[in-house]
């Protein structure tokens, strides 16, 4: 979401009405989240000026650990070089952190094609948003799920119930650091899940949406302690209901 946020900012730096726009401050603490969108908090150091040229040898674009080669247009400017600017920083201070992790399996190497391409400026601004625009999509599709055995018929769901609030296993990435608590397509993904993890003996669905609208599930090593909840679905494992009254 942040790394998606940010690419959309820039997008919009590049494209400006006043014309191609770098901060020539970027660090991540110029930046505030604002109802899920990422904003500037200071503008004092934007510019829309590009580096002057005679030639392509003066259009060296420096950074501490890399330096890229750019033209010289014929208008005398290095040519996209703003842009660039910003799409390194992005990459060396948001998507080196942020990309690698919490990711679905499927969706990590598309995550690690930006992340090389950001980092070598083979990508664009432009080329970066469709990129990241294509891996949302199919997060938030389901595309990205392999075609894989049914598993929740392995599971008895019982409507209208969770169980009890309480701190359980834990596991990454979670949004909760009591237990383990993840965004799911489906519920026949949450069985995937819960069928990867050795604790997992249940999950519970409930309406709690993320910012792509996925629900989230929480997954539990027990399934004991049942209290109504109109508001959830609890699946339990057919191997760990077998032998006890439901």
């Amino acid at each position: 979401q942040i790394c998606l946020s940010l690419v959309k900012l820039l997008f919009y730096l590049a494209h400006s009405p006043l014309g191609s726009i770098v901060l020539l401050d970027f660090q991540p603490r110029q930046f505030v989240m604002v109802d899920g969108n990422l904003k500037v908090t200071d503008m004092d150091d934007a510019s829309t000026e590009e580096l002057s040229c005679k030639e392509d040898n003066d259009c060296t674009l420096d950074f501490p650990t890399k330096s890229f080669p750019l033209k010289c247009s014929v208008v005398g400017r290095c040519k996209g070089i703003n842009e660039k600017k910003n799409l390194f920083n992005a990459y060396r201070y948001f998507f080196t952190y942020l990309l690698p992790h919490s990711a679905p399996p499927a969706l990590r190497p598309l995550l690690s094609d930006i992340l090389n391409a950001t980092g070598d400026l083979r990508y664009g601004i432009n080329e970066t948003l469709r990129a990241f625009e294509k891996v949302l999509h199919l997060y938030k599709s389901g595309l990205y799920l392999q075609k894989r055995p049914l598993l929740l018929k392995d599971y008895i769901s019982l409507k209208g119930f969770r169980t009890a609030e309480g701190e359980d296993y834990k596991c990454w990435p979670s949004y909760s650091h009591l237990g383990c608590l993840l965004s799911i397509h489906s519920a026949e993904e949450a069985a995937a899940i819960c069928n990867s993890q050795s604790q997992c003996q249940s999950f519970i669905v409930t309406q709690q949406r993320t910012w792509t609208g996925r629900p989230l599930a929480s997954f539990q090593s027990s399934w004991t302690d049942l209290i109504p909840d109109t508001n959830a679905v609890v699946y339990i494992k057919r191997s760990a209901s077998s032998g006890e009254r439901l």
